[in-house]
């Protein structure tokens, strides 16, 4: 009913726009913002206005001076009203939402703020009777209509009386628009809410806001969005919930020359006249069902490049110069090919006209999912084979592969809550490497999800402050605790967990289910049992004996936090499971439903046999099988498809490390990685001696392969947290100099002297490894050649370094160099054409050893002219990363914290990376008690997203002292021993 009446609306909103009659409509819309923020009467309600716990007690709507800065509130003690509770009512469900944003692109010259300005009307169904309106708004102004009041309600039905408004107020802390009604809205009856608004277009990458970059010498404005998770009503007032699906008729006025972009194909452009201004007005084809957190508008001078896959339009979006640049063409090349992957994947064709993507100059995450318009960082788009790297490309092929995938998993079918976030998120991960892979099928990208999901989602998971996949939804509520939940357990180890059972049902089992999961749930919501139950389906039809039920084997794996180490005794048999902690002396104070226990898949070989595979489901086991005679050796959890580590008895890690040091090609690749990640994490866990851990790197004299070496070094980096301020930095250098140096010279022989680029994607990697390495353990020739062709780009301005290898040259010369290395850095960065280039340029200004430019570069990171606020934080933890900048990047964050956050937003997702960042060297009392002092100090301004992280450094910096303190003269002695000639 609503869809038919909604295309005339559609039309009926340009001729109101065009009409003369409400002319007066479009002239209080574009009302300059000074003059708005001058009054003070009954035309305005600002965001600070209202009742914190309970309704007013007059029908005047409360008025003040608008604001569109962050209203300072103090949370009250929330009441049982309605309005003060975080979750919508269920009494009203919108249907349809008609939009029509003006974003000004130039600051109103007498505030010098940047605005926007709209109208909306929401049509919406009332499921129960009811005399309240409750809608999300934030950060907006509202405007008094026509009809004297700041909100129109009418009814559908045009013989539906509707009840006269009582009160109208808005509520900052739950961020609602508020509307008491003298009267009850009847069920079933469908209701029209009408609004006009201004906010502000701010450069706080959140809602509806402003990129800022330099053209020509011209500074040019971009508005566009970010609405995920909570965002969306802060450009519009709308029921901002996933499953609060709707159509939207979007429309934009814009300045001629400048292009609109939005979810909906482009259905009409023309030129109108408001105000005596020329304008443009872009109408938008109506979307499909969606939620408000997929919704993006755009504004922008940006070029284009395109191409059509079967009757689907793909168009790449950037700067001009970017584009004419052939910038966007890798993305455009392979956003087909991936498209039709997943078509084919998922059964499904892409449900959309279109699949446009945008490189958008300031952009807080990599990427965002919008339905038909994915926005991006410049870095995960846009292409330069002359100056970006193959890990470069890796993530555009890898990034563009996610977003696509949400096509249908998060958008088609969207999770009911944020508690169900890593199944998003999480699946996205996961099926990224497939799609990837297809699209490059010679780059093995597969089986780097063992690297860089779920090696690095161990790290969180092993700590006692860790948390389940999913979370109750009750749990999740404030957009703060929202906003936390996009962390590397919903990414990594949601990835992690859907691979493991991808892989024990068999790929096309999963598909199966999935398949039939996504029809029925199309343009709706799910929860993560859903998807179980259609896998069950699809695991019933096929006949297939699984020792559970999917959902018993899951929910030990999405219920409870961590992951068990299984360890296998080869003398006995005896398999046995226990929650593997990195602290085994933390207290685990988050209650199981299944006490830390798992039913876990193991697949495993006897030396190079592969055995049937073994399922774990209770403590501990017996398992004949797994007993070895004098000279078998066994390996658990094959490819790391397990989210799992493995421990053995002393005889088969001797015998294991035996065939590692005598022909380690007998143990595959992704193997090899496990056994030196494994073993380093085990010893931190105090379950085997530090000194077995080191003694699966004394092979890699021998290895050539990138995963092992990756593994070790990605350990060793916590030796040197831990010991570069000490006396064992000079032996351990020594030693893994020695390990290193053959890697070098086979490198320097494969390439003719450094002439020419590996063919390998994963060799192209590991000779970036050497080069790191070698020229990080002080040997000489490594320093040599970098310093040289540093100074070459110095003296002739022509960049003799391979894009792969810039990064590790730019870090090491600037390291050995002084201030006339790093000003040519940062000369070279403020002037870099491509994001990728100014990337590697912004990491490697923070390796510098001297104090003092270290603490200038602190200071231009908070001084968006300088360093871009979306790539403040990453910055400060590039500094922290450095042994020098380490305490000047701590003292930094802990003077600024303040500004930090009210500048950069409580629901900022990089905060928990930033306090993680700057302290994860720490590793003394003193430092401790500085970290536990700043969380006091800081407990009223508040860390946002980053407050689990608190508790996670303080947690990682207790095992760390102990760590120290239980390992040091042991490690110390290993080290000069094995440095001895």
């Amino acid at each position: 009913m609503g869809k038919g009446f909604y295309i005339s609306k559609a039309v009926g909103v340009v001729g109101v726009i065009l009409g003369a009659g409400a002319l007066a409509t479009i002239i209080a819309l574009s009302v300059v913002y000074s003059q708005e923020k001058a009054k003070n009467n009954d035309n305005q309600v600002s965001p600070t206005d209202g009742p914190t716990t309970s309704k007013p007690t007059t029908s005047k709507p409360t008025t003040s001076k608008p604001t569109t800065s962050k209203p300072t509130v103090t949370t009250p003690a929330l009441s049982n009203e309605p309005w003060d509770k975080y979750r919508l009512p269920k009494s009203l469900v919108p249907d349809h939402y008609n939009v029509v944003l003006w974003p000004r692109l130039t600051a109103d010259p007498t505030t010098r703020l940047y605005i926007f300005t709209g109208e909306s009307t929401v049509e919406f169904r009332c499921a129960e009777d009811t005399d309240l309106i409750i809608i999300h708004s934030n950060k907006l102004n509202y405007t008094k209509l026509e009809n004297g009041q700041l909100v129109r309600l009418s009814a559908v039905n045009s013989g539906v009386k509707v009840p006269p408004i009582k009160s109208l107020w808005l509520q900052p802390v739950t961020q609602y628009l508020v509307l008491q009604l003298d009267g009850k809205l009847m069920k079933d009856q469908r209701y029209h809410l009408h609004t006009k608004f201004t906010g502000e277009l701010a450069d706080d990458l959140g809602g509806f806001y402003r990129s800022e970059y330099i053209e020509n010498g011209q500074r040019k404005v971009v508005a566009t969005t970010q609405m995920q998770p909570t965002d969306a009503r802060k450009a519009f007032p709308c029921f901002d919930e996933p499953a609060m699906k709707a159509t939207f008729n979007i429309t934009l006025i814009h300045d001629p020359g400048t292009v609109a972009l939005s979810n909906g194909a482009e259905k009409e452009s023309k030129g109108v006249t408001i105000q005596g201004k020329s304008l443009m007005q872009t109408d938008f084809e109506q979307t499909e069902k969606m939620s408000t957190y997929l919704l993006a508008f755009i504004v922008s001078e940006f070029g284009f490049i395109n191409n059509s896959v079967d009757d689907v339009s793909i168009r790449i979006f950037a700067r001009k110069p970017a584009i004419d640049a052939g910038q966007g063409q890798y993305a455009l090349n392979k956003t087909g090919p991936i498209l039709k992957f997943f078509e084919k994947y998922y059964n499904s064709s892409y449900p959309l006209p279109k699949s446009d993507q945008i490189a958008l100059p300031d952009f807080n995450a990599g990427a965002m999912e919008n339905w038909g318009l994915i926005t991006y960082r410049e870095t995960a788009l846009l292409y330069d084979e002359t100056v970006s790297s193959n890990s470069n490309k890796e993530r555009i092929a890898s990034i563009i592969s996610h977003e696509l995938a949400h096509m249908w998993f998060g958008n088609l079918v969207t999770v009911r809550w944020w508690n169900d976030l890593w199944l998003n998120e999480g699946f996205a991960s996961y099926v990224a490497y497939l799609g990837a892979n297809d699209a490059e099928p010679d780059w093995n990208i597969k089986d780097l999800i063992v690297l860089d999901d779920v090696h690095r989602v161990f790290a969180v998971d092993a700590l006692a402050s860790s948390h389940p996949l999913s979370s109750r939804e009750e749990d999740i509520q404030r957009p703060e605790q929202i906003s936390e939940l996009f962390d590397a357990i919903s990414y990594s180890k949601g990835a992690s967990v859907l691979r493991m059972l991808s892989d024990f049902l068999t790929e096309d089992i999963f598909v199966m289910g999935l398949r039939t999961y996504l029809k029925e749930f199309e343009f709706g919501n799910a929860v993560y049992t859903d998807l179980w139950k259609h896998l069950q389906m699809a695991v019933n039809a096929t006949g297939t004996n699984l020792t559970e039920s999917v959902q018993d084997i899951m929910n030990t794996w999405v219920l409870q936090m961590g992951f068990p180490v299984v360890t296998i005794n080869t003398t006995s048999g005896d398999v046995s499971q226990k929650h593997f902690l990195l602290d085994p002396d933390s207290e685990v104070t988050a209650p199981s439903p299944f006490n830390y226990e798992w039913i876990v898949p193991i697949k495993w070989t006897k030396n190079e046999t592969v055995q049937t595979p073994y399922w774990l489901k209770q403590k501990s086991a017996t398992q004949e099988a797994m007993k070895t005679t004098a000279g078998d050796w066994v390996l658990a959890n094959l490819d790391v498809v397990g989210y799992y580590r493995v421990n053995y008895d002393d005889s088969n890690w001797d015998k294991l490390l035996n065939a590692l040091s005598t022909n380690h090609s007998l143990i595959q690749v992704i193997n090899r990685a496990q056994l030196v990640d494994d073993a380093f994490n085990l010893a931190r866990a105090k379950i085997i001696p530090t000194v077995r851990a080191l003694s699966t790197t004394k092979y890699l004299n021998k290895e050539r392969d990138y995963m092992p070496w990756q593994s070790a070094l990605g350990n060793l980096n916590f030796f040197y947290l831990m010991f570069d301020r000490s006396e064992v930095y000079g032996p351990m250098q020594d030693y893994l100099r020695k390990q290193v140096v053959p890697l070098f010279d086979h490198y320097k022989t494969l390439t003719g002297n450094w002439t020419k680029v590996p063919t390998g994607h994963m060799d192209q990697y590991n000779q970036v490894n050497a080069i790191s390495q070698a020229c990080k353990t002080g040997h000489e020739e490594c320093q040599t050649l970098v310093k040289g062709w540093f100074k070459q780009w110095m003296d002739t301005k022509i960049n003799p370094i391979h894009p792969n290898l810039r990064s590790t040259v730019y870090c090491n010369a600037i390291s050995a160099g002084g201030a006339k290395e790093w000003d040519f850095a940062w000369s070279e960065f403020q002037s870099a054409t491509i994001a990728s280039e100014a990337e590697k340029l912004r990491s490697a200004l923070s390796c510098t050893k001297q104090p003092w430019l270290l603490q200038r570069y602190l200071e231009y990171t908070l001084d968006p002219d300088m360093i871009r606020k979306q790539d403040a934080t990453s910055t400060i933890v590039y500094i922290a990363n450095n042994v020098v900048g380490q305490s000047l990047a701590w003292d930094f964050v802990r003077d600024r914290w303040s500004y930090i956050f009210n500048q950069y937003g409580g629901g900022s997702f990089s905060f928990s990376n930033l306090i993680n960042g700057v302290t994860k060297r720490f590793a003394t009392e003193f430092e401790l008690k500085q970290l536990r002092q700043f969380k006091a100090d800081n407990a009223e301004v508040g860390f946002g997203s980053g407050t689990l992280a608190v508790d996670q450094s303080i947690e990682r910096t207790i095992g760390n002292i102990k760590w120290i303190a239980e390992n040091k003269q042991n490690v110390l002695k290993w080290f000069v021993a094995e440095t001895k000639p």
